[in-house]
């Protein structure tokens, strides 16, 4: 888990969230849960559970490096039921804007 969060804090477009006040919050089936503050263009990731996230995303952690690899399609991933989301669903299709593969 701590090397896909080191990939999304490499991968971290800064300009891509200026101007964005969001919390990501993701709930992990085999892992500990982690949210993704981030705060015009800074991103803060931090173990456990917010206050007040944007967005809540459950899934597994290989969903999550599938998702941000690319191998798996976000959308499908919803669709089928390996991805639940909740809050502002929208702002998890953003998700690939903020941390574009290299």
């Amino acid at each position: 888990m701590s090397q896909t969060l080191a990939a999304l804090q490499e991968r971290f477009d800064p300009a891509a969230a200026q101007g964005m006040r969001e919390v990501f919050q993701f709930h992990f089936s085999d892992a500990d849960d982690h949210y993704v503050a981030i705060n015009d263009g800074t991103l803060d990731i931090q173990q456990g559970e917010h206050d007040d996230p944007s967005v809540s995303l459950s899934m597994s952690t290989d969903t999550l490096k599938g998702i941000m690899t690319g191998d798996i399609n976000g959308m499908t991933a919803f669709m089928t039921g390996k991805l639940k989301a909740t809050g502002n669903i929208m702002l998890a299709t953003k998700l690939t804007e903020l941390f574009p593969k290299g």
